[in-house]
C-alpha cells in the first residue's frame, strides 16, 4: 500500500533539476538505451528560467578580474605616450531585458539586451617628447557602457551527464565613454586616451566577461546535478539518472531521456524495454515528467528490501482505528482484543511480507501485497503478548495528488482477503465476529489511515531534499497503463540561486 504513495517520490524528488539537456553522447546498443524517466521542460518555462540569468550575468560581470590595461603610442610632437589602466571594478550594472532561443542543432541561444554598467578604475599615463621631460600622471577614470551581449550555449555530454559550453560569447559594444577625474566634458587628453584603449578594452571585457560567465554556467551545473543526486537519493537507493540517449532540442521544448533505473546496495533494475512515444506529452504545460512502471516497482522493490515498508500504530491513532464505529460489536470485539489493555500501552506493527506488486493504469496505481498486522499488548512482569495476528492479502487503487507542498494519496477501490488469522481471545477463531470486525475495520479505516501516513512521510522525506523551496503551480499527477505522467507550472526559487551564487 505505502509504494503507491512512493511512486510519486520519483516525479517530485527531481523535480526542476533534470530540466537539463545533452548531446553527442556515445550510448551504447539496445537495451542500454532503455528509458525509464522523460522530462520535457517546454518554451514557457525555459523563458521563465532565463529572467533568472540576469542575475547570473550580474554576477559575471562583478566576479570577473580585470587585469591591468597597459600600452603606448608615439604621438607626433608628444613623443611616446604610454597608458595603464589599473583597479578596474563593475559599478551600477543593469539589464534591460533578456530573450532565449532554443535551437534543433543542440544548443541553446540566450540575447541579453542593453547591459549598462559603470567601470571605475585609475588611470596612469606618461609621454617624453622633444620638448617635455617624462612625466606620469594619475587619475581617476569611470568608463561608461552600454552592450549587448549574446550566449550561444552548446550542451556537451561528459560522464552520461550534461555540461554546457558557453563560450561562444559575443560582446556588442552601443557605447563605451571614459570620464577623467569625473569631468563629463571632452577634452585633448579624454579624446586620446578613448582612442588609445577603447579597442583593447572591448577585448578584455569580451575576454574576461565570457570566461567568467563560462565559469558560473559550469559551477551552476555541477550544482544542479549534485542537488538532482541528492533528490534521487536516499541512503542505498539510488535512482539512475543519466542519460540514456541524446535530448531531442526542438523550438518548442527541451526533452532529455533518463535511465531511470534503481540501484540498491550495488544490484541494479534492468530495464530492456520503453513504452515512451513523444506524442504521450503535450506543450501546453511548462514541466512533464514521465515515469515507467518499472521504475516505479523497483523503487518498491528496494523498499522492501531495505526494510522500509513497516508502520507501527499507537495511542491515538490505534485508539481511532478500532473504534471508528461506536457499536456493540465493536466494544465487544476491543475487549477480547486487547483484553482491558489501553491503547497507550499497546503496539500495532503492519509490515509487508512480500515485494509490493505495482500496475499503472488508468484509474490510478494498483497496489498488491501480503501485508501482516501484530497487535501487542503489555503483561505484567512479562514479555508483551500478541493479541492479534494476521496476513492479508490486500489490493488497493491509489490516486495521488499534490497540493499545497503535500502529497494526498487517497485509496479509491480495495480488497482484502484474509490468509492467517490468530487471535488470543479467540483461539478457536470460534467468534467470527471479531474476523468480520477487522475486515471492515481494515477496509473503512485501516488502509485509508497507512496511505494518509505514507503520504505525510513522503512529504517530509521530499521537503527534506528542498522540493518546498519550488512553486509548483497546479500539478497533475496522470496515471495511464504502464506509465505516469506528472505535469505542472512552476515558479523558480530566486532564494536558491542567489544562495548560490553568495556561496560560490
Amino acid at each position: 500500500m505505502c509504494w503507491a504513495g512512493r511512486m510519486m517520490l520519483g516525479a517530485f524528488s527531481i523535480l526542476l533539476v533534470l530540466v537539463h539537456a545533452a548531446a553527442a553522447c556515445e550510448f551504447g546498443p539496445f537495451p542500454y538505451r532503455a528509458t525509464g524517466i522523460v522530462c520535457r521542460m517546454t518554451k514557457p518555462a525555459a523563458l521563465l528560467l532565463n529572467q533568472e540569468t540576469a542575475q547570473v550575468i550580474q554576477a559575471a560581470f562583478r566576479n570577473a578580474k580585470f587585469p591591468n590595461i597597459t600600452g603606448e603610442r608615439s604621438m607626433r610632437l608628444l613623443g611616446r605616450v604610454a597608458y595603464g589602466l589599473s583597479n578596474i571594478q563593475v559599478n551600477d550594472l543593469s539589464i534591460e531585458r533578456s530573450e532565449v532561443e532554443l535551437k534543433e542543432e543542440n544548443a541553446i541561444h540566450i540575447f541579453i539586451k542593453n547591459v549598462t554598467a559603470l567601470f571605475k578604475g585609475t588611470l596612469t599615463y606618461g609621454y617624453a617628447g622633444a620638448w617635455f621631460l617624462q612625466l606620469f600622471h594619475s587619475v581617476d577614470f569611470e568608463i561608461e557602457s552600454s552592450i549587448d551581449l549574446q550566449l550561444n550555449i552548446n550542451l556537451m555530454c561528459q560522464k552520461d551527464q550534461v555540461a554546457p559550453d558557453a563560450s561562444d560569447c559575443y560582446l556588442a559594444f552601443h557605447k563605451l565613454t571614459l570620464h577623467l577625474q569625473g569631468d563629463k566634458e571632452p577634452g585633448w587628453l579624454k579624446q586620446l586616451f578613448t582612442d588609445f584603449i577603447s579597442f583593447t578594452l572591448k577585448l578584455v571585457l569580451k575576454r574576461e566577461v565570457c570566461k567568467e560567465i563560462n565559469a558560473v554556467a559550469q559551477t551552476l551545473t555541477s550544482f544542479i546535478l549534485d542537488l538532482a543526486a541528492n533528490f534521487v537519493r536516499d541512503k542505498d537507493i539510488i535512482v539512475d539518472i543519466s542519460l540514456a540517449s541524446d535530448t531531442v532540442i526542438k523550438a518548442s521544448y527541451i526533452e532529455s531521456h533518463h535511465k531511470g533505473l534503481v540501484l540498491y546496495k550495488n544490484n541494479s533494475s534492468v530495464l530492456s524495454d520503453s513504452v515512451f512515444s513523444p506524442s504521450l506529452l503535450t506543450e501546453s504545460r511548462m514541466l512533464y515528467f514521465w515515469l515507467s512502471e518499472h521504475s516505479l516497482s523497483s523503487l518498491a522493490a528496494a523498499a522492501f528490501l531495505d526494510g522500509r515498508l513497516v508502520l507501527s500504530l499507537r495511542g491515538e491513532k490505534l485508539q481511532e482505528l478500532f473504534e471508528m464505529e461506536d457499536t456493540e460489536v465493536q466494544r465487544k470485539a476491543v475487549q477480547r482484543i486487547f483484553q482491558g489493555a489501553s491503547y497507550n500501552d499497546s503496539v500495532a506493527k503492519v509490515w509487508s511480507l512480500t515485494q509490493p506488486q505495482i500496475s499503472l493504469q488508468p484509474e490510478g496505481t494498483v497496489v498488491r501485497s501480503l501485508v501482516a498486522v501484530e497487535v501487542s499488548i503489555p503483561q505484567a512482569g512479562e514479555e508483551p503478548l500478541v493479541a492479534l495476528y494476521m496476513e492479508k492479502e490486500i489490493m488497493v487503487t491509489i490516486q495521488a495528488t499534490y497540493a499545497e507542498k503535500k502529497l494526498i494519496l487517497q485509496p479509491v477501490d480495495s480488497s482484502v482477503e484474509i490468509k492467517v488469522f490468530k487471535c488470543a481471545a479467540d483461539p478457536n477463531e470460534e467468534d467470527p465476529s471479531i474476523q468480520s470486525f477487522l475486515q471492515n475495520m481494515i477496509l473503512v479505516a485501516g488502509i485509508p489511515e497507512i496511505t494518509s501516513g505514507m503520504g505525510s512521510a513522503l512529504t517530509s522525506l521530499m521537503n527534506s531534499k528542498r522540493l518546498d523551496l519550488f512553486d509548483i503551480i497546479n500539478p497533475e499527477i496522470i496515471t495511464r497503463k504502464g506509465y505516469v505522467i506528472v505535469q505542472l507550472d512552476f515558479g523558480f526559487p530566486s532564494n536558491l540561486l542567489l544562495n548560490f551564487l553568495e556561496k560560490s
